[in-house]
């Protein structure tokens, strides 16, 4: 590889995953943009009578 040429992001291998990982790019912050569930901001308006079953229930395909 020459100098000149600059530096490519390497496809690496995770056990047990189908999925590969990249190497960060120089100069990122390979950290989430999302934030962790206890810094984002609680549900706002009024509260229906079945919201709590409905935020437990979860489609059969997850």
């Amino acid at each position: 590889m020459d100098a000149a040429e600059p530096q490519r992001q390497r496809i690496v291998r995770v056990a047990g995953s189908r999925r590969a990982r990249l190497t960060p790019v120089a100069g990122t912050d390979p950290a989430p943009d999302v934030p962790p569930k206890s810094e984002r901001p609680e549900r706002r308006g009024a509260k229906g009578a079945n919201d709590d079953q409905l935020f437990r229930d979860v489609p059969p395909h997850y």
